[in-house]
């Protein structure tokens, strides 16, 4: 496995793998990643942000199992937010999620001092991850909120 950042030619693959997941926990509706207008070109969205940076992971065949993204927040100075991270069924339960979090952990620690996270309660393998390290649960989202639909957020001091 290999993480590295996003390229064009990845945009395809990743979006699909977003797409599934979420439709897998009947997340396919309004308020959610699955709408977000850049979802289909996340290479070129990332690109233009400043301070922000998408990774994926590759297996040994060059296959995208998963990514993960670090974003500036509204307008809150010195917070980022984590985006997207997901990854593939068959590739879950290898630590690669963690592995592409401390990738972007890592980025965020260079530009921000704090990571914020939104994502939803039921997604609870997600949420023990954020928790183990080191994200702490808020009562409510940061203003600026452009995901709705989500019911858990998380902040990390970096």
């Amino acid at each position: 496995m290999e993480i590295r950042e996003i390229e064009e030619k990845d945009n395809p693959a990743i979006e699909s793998i977003i797409k599934r997941s979420l439709e897998s926990f009947g997340l396919d509706i309004p308020g959610t990643a699955y709408f977000d207008p850049q979802l289909s070109n996340l290479a070129g969205y990332y690109k233009e942000l400043a301070d922000s940076k998408y990774w994926v992971v590759t297996s040994k065949h060059g296959e995208v199992m998963g990514g993960v993204g670090i974003a500036p927040f509204g307008n809150h100075a010195g917070v980022c937010e984590l985006q997207k991270l997901y990854v593939k069924p068959e590739a879950q339960g290898q630590g690669l999620s963690k592995q592409l979090m401390n990738t972007a952990l890592g980025f965020a620690k260079e530009h921000y001092t704090h990571c914020y996270l939104e994502t939803m309660e039921k997604l609870r393998v997600a949420n023990r991850l954020y928790e183990r390290l080191g994200f702490r649960k808020l009562d409510r989202p940061l203003d600026g909120s452009e995901h709705g639909t989500m019911d858990t957020w998380y902040m990390k001091e970096l």
